[in-house]
C-alpha cells in the first residue's frame, strides 16, 4: 500500500532523517533530531499550568467535584439525572483519593490530559505527513486558546479531546495495516471511553465511519476498510460496551422537560448566521469577535477554510489523512450548528475536542505551501501564531482579587457560631461549597413563584446533586437567624426581594459579580 513517506511502511530506517552530511552526528543535532517533540510539550505544558489556580471554582467545576465526592457507585447513579456521563466524574474522584482536592491538584487531571493530546496530535500529523507539518502542528495545538482554556477547568472537556485524538490515531494506524487487530482493539476502547465521557464523542465516531466511506469510493486506490469484519466487529463491541449505559441516556432524552426546567439545557441564546464564525473566533482568541468589522469578522473563518481546502486538494497520499482531519474538525461543527436552529447546543467548550483538529488541518495546509510559496507559508504560519497569542493573553487575563473565593474566605473569616448563610443561585451555591469553611449548611434561595409555583430545581441536571433540605422557600424559615449571610449576584436586589422588616444590614463584601451581604435582627443588633 502506498502511503505518504519517503521509506516504506515497516521500515527501520528514520523515514525523517537527512542523508549527506556528517554533520547530522553532532550531538546537537542528533538531540535535535530525538527530541524534537520535547520542546512542544514543555510550550503546551507552560501555557496550560500558567496560573492555573487564578481562576476560582465556577458553577460546572463545582457540579463536578460534587459528583465526584460520592462513592463509584453513587457517580453512576447521580450521572444518570446529570447531562454528561460518568468516567470523568470517577477518574476525579480517584485522583482526589490520590492528590487531594486542592485547586492546582484538581486542575491538574485536565492541564496533563490536554498536554497528553498535544502530544499525540503532533503523533497524528507524523503519521500522516512529514516531520515539519508535526512540528507545526505541535505549536499551533499547544497554543489553541480553547484548548488551553479547558485544560484548565474541572470538567471533562480535556479528556474527551485526549480520548478522540487517540482513538483517531488508532484508526489511522488501523488503516495502514488492517491484519493488526489490536489497532481495532485500542479503538474500540478509547472510543468507549470518549462515549462515556461526553455524548458529544459520537459525532467522531460518524466522522470515522465517512471517512472510511469516502476513501472507499475515492477515484483510483480505494480503501475497502469499512466492509472489513473486523471494523464492524470493532463497532459491535463499542455499543456491547455501552449498553450499561444506554438505559440511562434513553431515560434522559425522555425527560428533557425537566432539563430544560432546572437550566441544564435550552439555556444558550439561539444560533444566528453569525454564530458559525464566531464559534472559530471563540476558539483562536477566546472572544466571539461579533465586535469587529464585518470584512476581518469573515476573513479568519474564510482564511481557516481555504486553508482546509488546500490541505484536502494537495493531498497526494492514498489514504487522504488530510479528509479525515477536514471531517474531524468540520463535521461535528457544521451539525451542532444545523441541530441548534431547533435546540440551542453551539456552545464552545462541547466543541473543543474537535478544534483540535483546526491546528493539525493548518499544519498540512501550510507544509504543502511550504514546499512552492515559502513565504506564504511562513506568513501564514506568523500570522495564526499571534492569533493565538491573541486568545492565550486573554485566558490568561484574570483578575485574581475579583473571584469568588474572596467573597467565600470573607465569610470564612467572620463567621460566628450559628450564622445561617444562604445562596441566591444553584451555579452560586455549586462554587461556594467548594470554598466553604464553616462546617455550616449552605442553603439554596428557592422562593415559589408568583402564582405558587415552587422554583426548586428537579433531580435532573444539577439538582440530582442537592438533597431537599438544602432548599430555602421562604427567609423566614430559617432557625436562629440571628446572623444572616446572603451570597449573591452584585448589583441585583431582586435575587432577595422580600426581606424580613427585622433584619438591618451589617456588612457588605463583593468582588466581580458576586457579593456577600451580613444581616443581623433587631435584637441581636441590641
Amino acid at each position: 500500500m502506498v502511503v505518504n513517506r519517503v521509506t516504506p511502511v515497516g521500515d527501520t530506517q528514520d523515514p525523517h532523517a537527512t542523508p549527506g552530511s556528517g554533520f547530522g552526528s553532532l550531538p546537537l543535532i542528533r538531540w535535535g533530531r530525538e527530541l524534537w517533540l520535547l520542546p512542544i510539550l514543555l510550550l503546551a505544558a507552560a501555557v496550560r499550568f500558567y496560573d492555573l489556580t487564578a481562576a476560582a471554582i465556577w458553577g460546572d467545576e463545582g457540579s463536578s467535584l460534587l459528583l465526584a465526592r460520592y462513592s463509584l457507585a453513587g457517580i453512576w447513579q447521580h450521572a444518570a439525572f446529570d447531562v454528561h456521563p460518568p468516567l470523568y466524574f470517577m477518574l476525579l474522584h480517584g485522583w482526589i483519593e490520590l492528590f487531594g482536592d486542592g485547586i492546582f491538584a484538581l486542575r491538574c487531571l485536565s492541564a496533563l490530559a490536554g498536554i497528553a493530546a498535544v502530544g499525540l496530535g503532533v503523533w497524528l500529523v507524523d503519521r500522516l505527513a512529514t516531520r515539519r507539518a508535526a512540528i507545526i502542528a505541535g505549536v499551533l495545538l499547544a497554543l489553541l486558546p480553547t484548548a488551553v482554556r479547558y485544560s484548565q477547568e474541572v470538567r471533562m472537556y480535556s479528556l474527551l479531546g485526549l480520548l478522540l485524538i487517540a482513538a483517531t490515531l488508532a484508526l489511522v494506524y488501523w488503516i495502514r495495516r488492517p491484519q493488526r487487530h489490536r489497532y481495532l482493539v485500542f479503538y474500540a476502547l478509547l472510543m468507549s471511553a470518549a462515549f462515556y465521557t461526553h455524548y458529544f464523542a459520537v459525532l467522531a465516531a460518524l466522522c470515522h465511519w465517512v471517512y472510511l466511506g469516502l476513501i472507499r469510493v475515492q477515484h483510483g486506490y480505494r480503501f475497502r476498510h469499512i466492509q472489513r469484519a473486523s471494523w464492524w466487529l470493532a463497532n459491535l463491541a463499542i455499543v456491547a460496551l455501552y449498553l450499561p449505559w444506554l438505559p440511562n441516556l434513553l431515560d434522559l432524552m425522555q425527560h428533557m422537560e425537566q432539563l430544560k426546567v432546572g437550566g441544564d439545557v435550552g439555556w444558550e441564546d439561539p444560533v444566528t448566521l453569525s454564530s458559525l464564525p464566531s464559534m472559530v473566533w471563540s476558539w483562536l482568541i477566546q472572544d466571539d469577535g461579533e465586535q469587529l468589522p464585518l470584512p476581518v469578522f469573515l476573513a479568519l473563518p474564510l482564511a481557516l477554510l481555504v486553508l482546509a481546502a488546500v490541505a484536502v486538494v494537495r493531498d497526494r497520499s492514498v489514504s487522504r489523512g488530510s479528509v479525515l482531519l477536514a471531517l474531524y474538525t468540520g463535521l461535528p461543527l457544521v451539525l451542532v450548528f444545523a441541530v441548534s436552529w431547533i435546540t440551542p447546543v453551539f456552545i464552545e467548550r462541547y466543541l473543543t475536542a474537535y478544534a483540535l483538529g483546526l491546528p493539525l488541518l493548518a499544519a498540512l495546509a501550510i507544509d504543502r505551501l511550504y514546499s512552492r510559496v515559502r513565504v506564504l507559508a511562513l506568513a501564514v504560519l506568523v500570522s495564526l501564531i499571534a492569533v493565538e497569542m491573541v486568545g492565550v493573553n486573554n485566558n490568561a487575563t484574570v483578575d485574581s482579587n475579583d473571584q469568588l473565593d474572596h467573597v467565600v474566605n470573607y465569610v470564612n473569616q467572620h463567621f460566628q457560631p450559628g450564622d445561617r448563610i444562604v445562596t441566591s443561585d444553584m451555579l452560586w451555591y455549586l462554587s461556594y461549597v467548594y470554598y466553604d469553611r464553616t462546617g455550616a449548611q449552605v442553603r439554596l434561595y428557592t422562593p415559589p413563584t408568583a402564582d405558587g409555583h415552587s422554583t426548586r430545581p428537579n433531580e435532573y441536571g444539577f439538582g440530582t446533586l442537592v438533597t431537599a433540605d438544602v432548599y430555602l422557600d421562604s427567609l423566614a424559615e430559617l432557625p436562629g437567624k440571628d446572623r444572616v449571610w446572603l451570597v449573591g449576584t452584585f448589583g441585583d436586589p431582586g435575587e432577595f426581594p422580600s426581606l424580613p422588616k427585622a433584619w438591618q444590614a451589617s456588612g457588605e463584601v463583593h468582588a466581580g459579580g458576586v457579593q456577600a451581604r451580613l444581616f443581623v435582627t433587631k435584637s441581636a443588633a441590641e
